[in-house]
């Protein structure tokens, strides 16, 4: 059953009616067609990034109160799409691991969350109190665990702050340690983990 979706004619202005279904020449692809606009044979993996494209183009548009749900789909390799509301970043693995070092790793952007977490928390602490964020920044340093299971045991944070008064000084501290992100890292949520049958799209060989 194909899909069916209607785009924006740049040129005309006009709706272009396209149709996006498994190429019946090569069940091995996805077949991309726009009516009068042309059509195109396109990978598993091309018509992934062509996904994540539009999805990044659809962001501005996304409903920004939508549920609180990301999803991870495969690129290539271990590159992976991972979207949230309509934004779309991308995950890989160093070259030295296996991956093509094309972005961070899942586990680089789970220490950014903590870093972006604490530095949001201590600017409206900053702003708060009338004080300039100007050079305000946040550095995070982990070290992982030697024993199993694979996991970070130790984060370093420091937050670089403006010069302030002691009580101002601690005040950012409680503040910034009390970020979303840190109160899950200090009480971890209950994680429930399933796997479910997904629609195969083998990728085509020449």
């Amino acid at each position: 059953m194909p899909t069916r979706t209607h785009l924006m004619d740049v040129a005309s202005g006009g709706p272009v009616s396209a149709h996006v279904r498994v190429n019946p020449a090569d069940t091995g692809s996805v077949l991309l067609d726009l009516g009068g606009a042309g059509r195109a044979a396109l990978t598993c993996a091309e018509a992934r990034n062509v996904a994540a494209a539009l999805l990044r183009e659809a962001a501005a548009a996304e409903d920004r109160d939508g549920p609180r749900h990301a999803e991870a789909v495969h690129l290539r390799g271990d590159q992976y799409a991972v979207s949230v509301r309509g934004h779309v970043l991308t995950v890989d693995q160093p070259v030295a691991d296996g991956g093509a070092d094309t972005a961070p790793t899942p586990l680089e952007l789970f220490t950014a969350s903590l870093a972006g977490c604490v530095a949001h928390y201590a600017g409206r602490y900053l702003a708060r109190h009338g004080i300039d964020r100007e050079g305000l920044r946040v550095t995070v340093d982990h070290t992982m665990a030697t024993d199993r299971p694979a996991r970070i045991a130790s984060a370093d944070v420091s937050v670089f702050a403006p010069r302030l008064p002691e009580e101002r000084t601690a005040g950012l501290l409680a503040v910034a340690s009390h970020c979303t992100v840190h109160n899950t890292l200090i009480r971890p949520p209950e994680v429930t983990m399933a796997v479910k049958e997904a629609g195969t799209c083998a990728s085509r060989t020449s």
